[in-house]
């Protein structure tokens, strides 16, 4: 079918239809899931020789590396995590390829405690997590390297920077909760592979007590009722006193929370369970109280208080209530001479910080430096008092590198700001209102250059699922891509978490069509109000969001010039067979169930792909090491793309090996978006300057 300019490896179609529930699924390059089959290796290499003879000749590509480089040397700093007097926290310099772990001593000397590159020079390796002790003498902390995410815990001595025994593999997603003196801590670790079935090692964890210096095979089994029917994920925290633990647990991705709740080493008390369909953070405080944050009766959440002696929910007390017009985000325990509750919330994704007294009552405001988004609360623990009354706040907005504010006496003081001199380019934002498909008010970001008006190259982004929101913050991609004189807008999608719960659940499972229609009516709505035109307009979106434009370019192909397509879904009927997938069947349903079947027929990208139609120019871009989305996604839709398409744009899959689908360095972040954002101005005129 394809009539394009360029040539592209063949690729075998073959003559694969099903019939599933009625539906006759067609699957002709079904061949390309299997990495190993020869046939997958040559035609990924003949992709490579493709793609790299594309993109190595983009105009301007260097020089939007040099500037990303630049916009990326701003580094950033972390809200500090104290410890009895110590302060722990994360900052990267200028020049580095990773942010290091840092600790401060009472004396004010400050050393480097964890940097990756130290550990791995190849910069493959990266931390996952970290947490220190209660009396901030041990630092438990988590690596893994390639990007394959199959984290390894390790304990080191704070004192002496050495680890302290030998690392506990097989904690990948592991929460890590220190009981006091530091000699033990509760932590979940998955099952070994030989315990389960074949192909379920991803979806097993226990949740075990462990002393430090003995072997794992001694850690003592936390049990409770129902705590290991049927959910993947845990967390587990425990008091400060070192007498209550709280543990929470998911079935896949499912935003539903089971809840236990008990003495340490006692008796768990079940609080939830799945079918209670509730949210809930949890945790015993200071104070000696059990806070609940939850979306029980309360989709933008609300703050409820019990005894954990008690934690019913028949004995839950309401503290903060759910405000109708903004989402309750998180809430932290001020501690000095006058207790406060800090209440973090987000308003259309703009965050809000206020003071309440412990009853729960209003007591101030506390006005925050703009249009952005926190990114960390803390307050000094129990035994650093010099510290307390005060509260650190992770700050950032569109064009404002990470920062490190202090609230103290009722004034807000910058304390600390991302370590690198940046000229941020003079730009304009705003947030805009639109209405959808479905009349459904939605909003999003826009920054443009300070002067002029468009049309103008613009790019469109967003995420869309999952609850998860896309709030405005320092983005170098972002600020590169309008420096050379483009417009940049993201999209607070249906399926996210930017107006609570029910924003979340009006773009999943059967609802999914309404976050592709919100993209589109995003897209309208730019065009319409002359900021751009289609063949102007690009998009760009990874994993969910990969998904979206996905979507987006089989749904609408004559409104986008070019799409970013990156670490996607987009075989929606076998998503579940490969990876994370079967923990994601509730945000998007089953293939095994004929009704959600229909809704993901309804939009799976790769069985929308119609010969004879001229498909936008799409790069995929897909990690080797990826083991939360396979990369064969993008490799059949790929190859659909290329046979159907009788335009003369670019369908183009670039991959990389050794790294996956979060964390990598600087510089692989530099060479990807420099790809990224060169083949978007390539295909809809934006040109780059050096």
């Amino acid at each position: 079918m394809s009539d394009q300019s360029t040539s592209y490896p063949a690729a075998e179609r073959l003559d694969l239809v099903e019939t599933l529930h009625g539906h006759r699924v067609a699957d002709p390059y079904r061949w390309l899931e299997d990495a190993a089959d020869p046939r997958t290796k040559a035609w990924s290499d003949a992709q490579d020789e493709l793609a790299s003879a594309h993109l190595d000749a983009l105009p301007g590509r260097e020089a939007l590396a040099g500037h990303l480089r630049t916009l990326l040397s701003s580094g950033s700093v972390s809200v500090p995590l104290w410890r009895a007097g110590r302060r722990f926290s994360v900052r990267r310099e200028p020049g580095q390829e990773h942010a290091v772990v840092l600790v401060r001593e009472p004396d004010g000397t400050e050393r480097v405690l964890l940097d990756p590159i130290a550990i791995d020079p190849t910069g493959l390796t990266t931390v996952d997590g970290w947490v220190p002790d209660l009396e901030g003498r041990r630092l438990a902390y988590q690596l893994s390297a390639g990007g394959d995410e199959q984290s390894v815990l390790h304990v080191l001595d704070v004192a002496t920077g050495e680890d302290v025994e030998p690392p506990i593999d097989r904690c990948r997603y592991s929460a890590v909760a220190w009981l006091p003196g530091g000699e033990e801590f509760l932590f979940v670790r998955m099952v070994d592979a030989a315990e389960v079935p074949e192909g379920q090692q991803a979806f097993h964890r226990r949740i075990w007590r462990h002393r430090l210096g003995t072997p794992t095979s001694d850690d003592v089994l936390v049990e409770a009722p129902g705590l290991y029917d049927g959910h993947n994920y845990y967390g587990v925290r425990t008091s400060r006193d070192g007498a209550w633990t709280v543990v929470t647990a998911n079935v896949g991705t499912a935003r539903r929370d089971s809840l236990w709740v008990g003495p340490v080493g006692g008796d768990l008390v079940r609080v939830l369970a799945q079918d209670d369909d509730v949210q809930c953070s949890a945790w015993v405080d200071r104070d000696g109280r059990l806070y609940l944050l939850t979306t029980d009766g309360a989709p933008r959440w609300r703050l409820a208080v019990t005894d954990p002696s008690t934690p019913g929910r028949e004995h839950w007390r309401p503290l903060v209530d759910e405000d109708p017009g903004s989402v309750l985000d998180a809430v932290v325990l001020l501690d000095g001479d006058a207790p406060r509750l800090a209440v973090l919330r987000s308003r259309h994704a703009v965050a809000e910080l206020a003071l309440h007294h412990p009853d729960g009552t209003p007591a101030e405001t506390v006005a925050l430096p703009g249009t952005g988004s926190v990114h960390g609360l803390t307050v000094a623990d129990r035994d650093t008092p010099a510290e307390h009354g005060k509260l650190w706040i992770g700050w950032t907005d569109l064009v404002t590198p990470p920062q490190v504010h202090r609230y103290e006496a009722g004034a807000l003081v910058l304390e600390a700001t991302a370590p690198g001199a940046v000229e941020v380019p003079d730009v304009r934002t705003e947030q805009r209102e639109f209405t959808s498909a479905d009349g459904t008010t939605v909003r999003m970001f826009v920054v443009t250059p300070a002067t002029g008006d468009g049309p103008r190259p613009t790019l469109v982004t967003g995420y869309g699922g999952f609850g998860i929101s896309r709030e405005p913050a320092y983005t170098a991609s972002a600020l590169a891509w309008v420096a050379a004189g483009g417009g940049y807008a993201l999209v607070s999608l249906r399926g996210g978490g930017e107006e609570g719960e029910d924003w979340h659940r009006a773009g999943n499972r059967g609802h999914k069509q309404n976050v592709f229609d919100d993209l589109h009516a995003a897209a309208g709505a730019l065009v319409a109000a002359g900021d751009t035109t289609p063949a102007q307009l690009s998009i760009m979106g990874g994993s969910n969001g990969g998904l979206l434009v996905g979507a987006a370019l089989v749904q609408r192909p004559d409104l986008y010039a070019a799409v970013v397509c990156s670490a996607p879904l987009l075989d929606m009927v076998r998503y579940e067979e490969f990876s994370l997938g079967r923990t994601w069947n509730e945000e998007y349903g089953t293939a095994d169930d004929p009704t959600e079947l229909g809704w993901l027929l309804s939009y799976s990208p790769y069985h929308h792909v119609t010969d004879g139609v001229d498909y936008p120019a799409t790069l995929f871009t897909v990690f080797e090491s990826d083991t939360r989305v396979d990369p064969l996604h993008a490799r059949k839709m790929c190859a659909a793309l290329q046979h159907a398409t009788v335009g003369g744009a670019p369908i183009l899959l670039r991959r990389e090996t050794d790294v996956g689908h979060g964390a990598r360095s600087v510089s692989r972040t530099v060479g990807l978006a420099a790809d990224q954002l060169a083949f978007l101005a390539a295909h809809t005129g934006l040109e780059i300057s050096s």
